[in-house]
């Protein structure tokens, strides 16, 4: 089973990222964190790295939902969304399946919460130009 909802996209790199922010928003997500991985690992680790980064999104109505029924989840929060550069040089989107993920609460009231992220991030993948 993939934790993942994955996608080859049409574009540059730094144009990409601002298309799925663009895309997120659309869809109630803000993004929390943004982590340049390239950029963390030569800094941090003197080391080169394709281009990757981690964006931290968060629909803080479908949050707070989550939240309240189950107080520990925010360790499963944001939601992850990572552009990144493929081995073949396309640039890939691959957002967190919230389907799987929050599957390892086992609590059925997050299955719609989950069911609602999940087809979300979908839409938010179909607005992006296939590679």
């Amino acid at each position: 089973m993939s934790y993942t909802i994955d996608k080859r996209v049409e574009g540059e790199f730094d144009e990409v990222i601002d298309r799925t922010a663009d895309a997120l928003s659309a869809e109630g997500f803000g993004i929390l964190s943004d982590i340049d991985v390239q950029q963390t690992f030569k800094k941090k680790l003197d080391e080169e790295f394709r281009q990757y980064r981690i964006l931290g999104a968060c629909n803080p109505s479908l949050a707070r939902e989550a939240l309240e029924e189950e107080l520990q989840l925010g360790t499963l929060l944001p939601c992850n969304v990572v552009v990144y550069e493929t081995d073949g040089g396309e640039i890939g989107v691959s957002a967190v399946d919230p389907t799987v993920m929050l599957a390892v609460a086992d609590n059925p009231e997050l299955d719609s919460i989950a069911v609602d992220v999940r087809e979300r991030f979908e839409r938010v993948l179909d607005e992006l130009p296939e590679a």
